[in-house]
């Protein structure tokens, strides 16, 4: 194709693609509609804690971070985690694979979006976000953790935006996609997801004077929990794709994602039990985080039910995954993913961020609880992922199923289970 021919068709094919993100069924008004109105909700909240500060949530000097944060620890594990769908289908040739990366990717950009969104609300004033900018503000790399932390998840934005972009329009096409233009990235994009997770641990084990986090398993500890969350919502996810659209996937996927779990969940509950005999068993002032978190100290006791909650539900998403009837009934590894998914979010959350302010360096118990503005602004945060996530699978199963093509295809409206795969 020439470059007078791209300079046609490609305006073309973005201004299809904004025009499906506007149109669809009327569950799809329904979707985004109440998408849109948490977000609005969540909207309004934020405008008042700008207007009157952070003193509107539940955050102090000795609690600096809160809900946001937790939130975005555990975005940047789904997003990580999302790529599970790649190594699969690349590294082991997994052809049934192929055409539910692209999903995955997707889940990855609207991961990153929406930790970024809960980096600006955790920020108070995001009108200072230029001092992080390379050549406004002082940007102190390679020093600060932080800093990487600004340039990993930036960059998987980027390469995830660019796999998932140029294999959908070369689809658009009709053409195939050259392996130089996409496979580099997908590869880069394997390494990359580990690091934003590992950058993220670091970012948190790196502080000396918080010992809850000053563990060397924390970081193996977010890749395990990454690899849950990832592979429980894409099982989710492909289910209801299948539900609601003509778009299909064998059972080959579910299957390869669903061993992935079996593993996973176990090997979070047994890093969890060593970190857990390590603070409790050898004692001291450094095991007294995690004694507040499990047990409650001194009559302070807010966390104890949100992280025996966690416990439970990781508990039972490695049961129901590892009964015989999980193979055969979907009923069982729905829940299993649910429970699966629910419990990483509160351990990586409320379990994990939390317990690093409490006690304090100085030995104070302040406890910390999430007001109301905290948790519409998070809940606001969550629908615009939801609807960034929603509007992209659209475009994309549009193009993938053929109803959306440079030239008019005479099988559009046929199912796509015979269709070729995305990318060889």
């Amino acid at each position: 194709m020439g470059k007078d021919t791209h300079a046609i068709t490609y305006p073309r094919f973005l201004r299809r693609v904004i025009g499906q993100s506007f149109e669809g069924s009327w569950r799809f008004y329904l979707w985004m509609t109440v998408l849109s109105a948490i977000a609005l909700v969540g909207a309004n909240a934020w405008a008042h804690q700008l207007a009157e500060g952070m003193r509107v949530t539940g955050m102090s000097d000795h609690v600096s971070w809160g809900l946001y944060i937790a939130n975005f620890t555990f975005g940047v594990g789904l997003a990580a985690g999302a790529v599970m769908m790649v190594i699969p289908a690349y590294l082991y040739d997994d052809h049934e694979m192929h055409d539910v990366v692209i999903l995955g990717e997707l889940l990855a950009i609207a991961a990153i979006v929406v930790c970024l969104l809960f980096i600006v609300a955790d920020m108070g004033r995001p009108d200072r976000f230029w001092h992080i900018l390379p050549g406004l503000g002082r940007f102190n790399w390679p020093i600060s953790m932080l800093t990487w932390d600004v340039i990993v998840l930036n960059g998987y934005l980027f390469i995830n935006l660019h796999i998932s972009g140029y294999l959908i329009y070369t689809r658009y096409l009709g053409r195939k996609p050259d392996r130089k233009w996409y496979l580099p990235f997908v590869f880069l994009s394997i390494g990359w997801a580990v690091s934003i997770h590992t950058v993220t641990a670091f970012l948190y084990s790196g502080l000396g004077g918080r010992p809850f986090w000053n563990s060397a398993l924390l970081a193996p500890r977010f890749i395990a929990s990454a690899f849950i969350t990832g592979p429980a919502f894409v099982i989710l996810l492909l289910q209801l794709v299948a539900r609601l659209t003509r778009f299909r996937v064998g059972d080959g996927p579910i299957r390869t994602l669903t061993s992935v779990l079996r593993v996973t969940v176990l090997l979070n509950l047994f890093m969890l039990g060593s970190e857990l005999f390590t603070s409790l068993y050898t004692g001291g002032t450094h095991g007294a985080a995690v004694t507040y978190l499990f047990f409650g100290l001194h009559g302070k006791s807010a966390l104890v039910p949100w992280i025996w909650s966690a416990v439970a539900l990781n508990v039972a998403s490695a049961a129901l995954l590892h009964l015989p009837a999980s193979r055969g009934s979907r009923a069982y590894l729905n829940a299993a993913c649910v429970a699966a998914f629910a419990g990483v979010w509160i351990e990586k959350g409320m379990g994990l961020i939390i317990p690093g302010f409490v006690p304090s360096t100085l030995h104070e118990l302040v406890e910390y609880v999430p007001s109301m503005a905290e948790w519409k602004i998070t809940a606001g945060i969550w629908a615009v992922g939801f609807m960034v996530l929603t509007i992209a699978i659209k475009v994309a199963l549009t193009v993938l199923t053929g109803e959306m093509s440079v030239e008019p295809r005479s099988g559009a409206t046929r199912t796509d289970e015979h269709a070729p795969p995305l990318a060889q």
